[in-house]
């Protein structure tokens, strides 16, 4: 008798929860419709100005010189540790600040966010500092956390940086829920952590992996995925305190969406590009709506070519979009900037930015692939593109445990994350082969002259 009275128990228990997510998503009047950011604004070539006394402290945007720069750095600085999963935000001086995770492996208990600041006017990161991890979330949470990752920062509709990131207490990610810290003094400091409460029952498997958007009434849309028994993209809509609103799904289940970027065009219409993790063609999936977010299409194929990994897009004011992914159907040895012009419908390669793909398959000895480990990372950073031979090779050592791990000569680009600066910069970080993250600069002028088709 009492096995049948639980059992109703928690019946009721899930109706009443069921019931209780349901009020939540439909209690409220959203308003649809999609707010659009100022454009960004390339300011004329000058020089740059002369270091003086004061001038540790100028603004990035004091020292803008369009010039056809297409740079590369490496924005994480320490050795023989993994890195994965960068995002980037643009602080209130115009300087890029980078968020990623790092430690022993993927999912360890050693594993911190750690966040560095490239200074725009400078051409420079700052040193690497480490945010917070898992034992500092488990005191803020008051709850057991088992591993940390993905970190995204964003602007929030209040004017403060938010970081939101995955936690996990039992599992893998699959496991996650998402946490949120704010900071209002530009990432030097950071609140407590909380987490969303995306679900009134089980308040697990939600990752989050690309920027957030924002509505016409000034919430926030946070692109989020599952990927508990089955696997599909959604969206959170956040008010000005980091609550969840309501949630709106855009795939149905078992469609192996995952990751999803939404691209705002208007005020009415976005594209949603995800990650491709289902049967079928290995293609990006298209996902689209024309009347301000309230509805959304059933899931195409694009003609991107996808191998079951992350992407990164954008919509710069031209209403040209730019993406960043692997693509291929097999590997994440190479990385490529893609445009389209008319709306996601077909792409053009814009640059290769990495191409390693051409050695699957082909054999290298240990000294052939660590003198192309050399050669990449010489030509990821200008700090070592003519450095003494003695400080690259603890770069080389580092990477050299992932490329050559089983003994064979791997390589991989992956995770991309892309912003468009205040004065018109497009900004790209991604994986470099699990030991560094890369950092792309590309000025408005050298974009320009790839659109139309001219090498710079």
């Amino acid at each position: 008798m009492g096995s049948k009275y639980r059992i109703v128990a928690l019946s009721l228990f899930v109706l009443f929860a069921f019931v209780l997510g349901v009020i939540r998503a439909s209690g409220r009047d959203a308003g649809w419709g999609f707010r659009l950011s100022d454009p960004p604004v390339a300011k004329p070539a000058q020089e740059v100005a002369k270091p003086t006394a004061n001038s540790r402290k100028r603004s990035a945007k004091d020292t803008r010189k369009v010039s056809g720069r297409f740079d590369s750095y490496f924005a994480s600085s320490r050795l023989h540790t993994q890195v994965h999963a960068a995002s980037l935000v643009e602080l209130k001086d115009g300087n890029i600040a980078a968020f990623w995770f790092s430690g022993s492996r993927e999912g360890a208990a050693d594993v911190t966010i750690n966040s560095a600041v490239f200074d725009a006017a400078r051409k420079t990161w700052g040193a690497e500092q480490v945010v917070t991890g898992r034992a500092e979330t488990q005191r803020g949470l008051h709850r057991y956390i088992a591993k940390v990752g993905n970190p995204v920062a964003a602007r929030g509709p209040d004017g403060d940086l938010w970081l939101f990131y995955a936690t996990v207490s039992l599992g893998g990610w699959a496991g996650s829920s998402i946490t949120l810290m704010t900071s209002n003094d530009e990432g030097q400091s950071w609140s407590a952590p909380r987490r969303l409460v995306t679900s009134p029952f089980i308040n697990i498997s939600t990752l989050v992996k690309a920027p957030p958007f924002l509505y016409a009434d000034g919430t926030m849309g946070l692109p989020v995925y599952h990927e508990f028994i089955t696997k599909f993209a959604e969206i959170l809509r956040l008010d000005s305190k980091g609550n969840v609103l309501d949630k709106q799904r855009l795939a149905a289940g078992g469609q192996g969406t995952l990751q999803p970027v939404v691209l705002v065009r208007n005020q009415n219409e976005a594209l949603a590009l995800t990650r491709h993790a289902g049967e079928g063609e290995r293609r990006v999936v298209g996902i689209a709506t024309e009347d301000g977010g309230r509805s959304w299409s059933s899931p195409q194929a694009t003609a991107l070519k996808n191998p079951d990994a992350a992407l990164t897009a954008l919509v710069m004011a031209d209403g040209n979009m730019l993406a960043v992914l692997n693509d291929t159907e097999h590997g994440r040895a190479s990385l490529s900037l893609q445009l389209s012009a008319d709306g996601g419908n077909s792409w053009r390669e814009l640059r290769r930015l990495e191409e390693m793909g051409t050695l699957n398959g082909k054999s290298l000895d240990e000294t052939g692939c660590l003198d192309l480990v050399e050669i990449l990372a010489r030509g990821s950073d200008a700090r070592l593109k003519k450095a003494p031979e003695q400080d690259v090779e603890g770069y080389v050592a580092s990477a050299a445990a992932r490329v050559r791990a089983g003994g064979g000569c791997s390589f991989e680009f992956s995770y991309p994350y892309m912003l468009q600066a205040s004065n018109g910069d497009i900004h790209v970080a991604y994986t470099w082969n699990r030991t560094f993250i890369k950092h792309l600069v590309l000025d408005q002028a050298w974009l320009q002259r790839r659109i139309k088709g001219r090498r710079p």
